[in-house]
């Protein structure tokens, strides 16, 4: 059964790679053919996230020819050491955006800062994107955020859903799109007999036992890594990923990123092409009504190769809560599109992230080995003062720590905006610490329930050179900038433009309570749906 699956896995992997080549020929041809330089498509979807990758798939069954612009690269050939990504545990050029230095999460251990390395300046998966008061996690490369993320597939509370997104018909969202998104996405679930009794999972035993002394419940989590693949890993029988301490940098087996689901389907549609390394820059509206994106075209160490001008009928923006709101931030400040809204860069918030850790009593270890991919989550969303979904998150240092690490997910309302700054030709956040005080006491509470009820303390030393227990300051799910029903209309079409659509996570104000991209995902599935039918059907 396994090897049927690692070969499932080669096999969408290898159908990929072809496509690709196959696509940025197609995309090369087209551009060289105009005397310009410059070429049209009908329809560009900037980006290869959660929500691009759903639009480009719709659009490219819908038979409209849709090219795919990826500021990253594509992720399928192998480095030095035969690997595609670098581990955690021994990070390299491959692991960073454009960095020196890597900026892992975790950036201490006895506030010593053993999980950072000097690299050299490359077109790495994970970014780090540095504010005054908050730093973003984003990935780079042909999937986006599936490629960097924990894979935790998690649909959210339907009455939470409801009053973030009252204008949407939840009953829609629940009946049809949330199942449509999960099943595209490749979602499974562990084999709870074996969560129950293998090595890998005790460090998240350790912390629901504790949870429960504490009065708190905890659920599993389904996720889009192959939990079978995993459990091969554990076995010896395939190659390990999961098991050798590979996330944040990306997986080399087993996970169902994007592009091994969603934009290998939107590839095999023959009518999606993905241009990688080539970074928009500027939108413009033309005289007809179509869009004019001025591109710059890289090569993997930061070596610009060409300026491009791509026009198209329909642009659908993808490129996340930072990239996309900084577009259209730039565009309305520039003057290129100065009839947007006043509302673009409004509603931006972090999903309430706040990471902490406990220390365990020296009786009690979390495990030498542990899986890099969550499986728990203490649910305490229904705490009427204080509602906290908290990831059991794993710390595979290839030794005991006696730690239980949580990425905790609270209900803030606070919320930040996005301004232009022209000086740097860049989107930036207006948002401060204070503001996270609010998930900050949400997250203490629970974690003070836990630690009384176990007599354990919390650890100080984990998020850098100073003592602190909660790191508040960076965040894995920013959301909004260009919020559903405000900055567009209520399915993501842009206020003030035609044709002009947003389709990833920018569209959430702030807050969902879970991991988002389920939600991305079933949302980007019902406003595609409705903008091919009204919109582009016939037309």
């Amino acid at each position: 059964m396994v090897s049927g699956i690692a070969g499932a896995v080669i096999f969408q992997h290898t159908r990929l790679t072809v496509f690709l080549l196959s696509a940025l020929a197609c995309a090369a041809a087209a551009t060289a053919a105009d005397g310009s330089g410059s070429t049209f498509v009908p329809a560009v979807v900037v980006g290869t996230g959660y929500g691009a990758a759903v639009s480009a798939l719709r659009l490219g069954e819908a038979g409209v020819s849709t090219l795919m612009l990826e500021m990253g690269q594509l992720w399928n050939q192998p480095g030095p050491d035969g690997n595609i990504f670098c581990g955690m545990l021994k990070p390299d050029k491959r692991s960073s955006w454009f960095k020196t230095r890597t900026e892992a999460p975790l950036g201490s251990f006895l506030w010593l800062d053993l999980a950072n390395r000097d690299i050299d300046p490359y077109a790495g998966v994970l970014d780090r994107v540095n504010f005054d008061q908050m730093s973003v996690y984003v990935g780079r490369g042909v999937g986006g955020g599936s490629l960097v993320n924990g894979g935790m597939a998690v649909t959210p509370r339907r009455s939470y859903f409801q009053e973030v997104l009252p204008q949407v018909d939840a009953d829609e969202m629940y009946g049809t799109y949330f199942p449509r998104a999960n099943s595209g996405l490749r979602v499974n679930n562990i084999d709870k007999d074996w969560f129950e009794q293998t090595e890998w999972y005790q460090f998240a035993r350790v912390a629901r036992q504790q949870a429960e002394s504490a009065g708190l419940k905890t659920t599993f989590v389904p996720n889009v890594y192959d939990w079978d693949y995993m459990r091969g890993e554990a076995d010896g029988t395939v190659p390990k990923s999961a098991l050798a301490a590979e996330v944040i940098y990306g997986n080399n087996h087993g996970k169902v990123s994007l592009d091994k689901s969603y934009l290998a389907a939107a590839l095999g549609t023959g009518k999606v092409t993905i241009e990688t390394l080539h970074q928009v820059k500027t939108i413009r509206q033309q005289n007809d009504g179509t869009y004019l994106l001025t591109v710059e075209q890289k090569d993997p160490d930061g070596k610009l190769l060409a300026t491009k001008e791509i026009s198209c009928r329909h642009l659908f923006l993808g490129a996340g809560s930072l990239g996309s709101t900084e577009l259209l931030l730039r565009a309305r400040e520039t003057g290129t599109l100065p009839a947007l809204s006043s509302a673009i860069g409004g509603g931006w918030g972090p999903n309430g992230n706040i990471m902490t850790a406990r220390a365990n009593h020296v009786w009690n270890p979390t495990g030498s080995k542990q899986s890099s991919i969550p499986a728990l989550g203490i649910d305490d969303w229904d705490n009427p003062d204080n509602p906290v979904f908290a990831e059991i998150a794993p710390m595979p240092a290839g030794l005991e720590t006696w730690v239980s690490l949580y990425l905790a997910i609270t209900k803030n309302l606070q919320r930040g905006t996005f301004v232009y700054d022209a000086a740097k030709d860049r989107a930036d956040l207006r948002w401060t610490r204070e503001q996270n005080a609010p998930a900050v006491a949400a997250a203490k509470s629970l974690f003070d329930r836990i630690n009384k009820a176990n007599t354990t303390i919390y650890r100080y030393d984990l998020f850098g050179k100073q003592i602190k227990a909660f790191a508040d300051d960076f965040c894995y799910h920013p959301l909004g900038g260009c919020v559903l029903g405000e900055a567009t209309d209520n399915y993501g079409r842009v206020s003030g433009y035609k044709n002009l659509y947003v389709t990833d996570g920018s569209l959430i104000p702030g807050s969902i309570g879970v991991n988002p991209f389920v939600t991305i995902t079933a949302l980007a599935e019902r406003n595609v749906e409705r903008v091919i039918k009204e919109d582009i059907a016939g037309s």
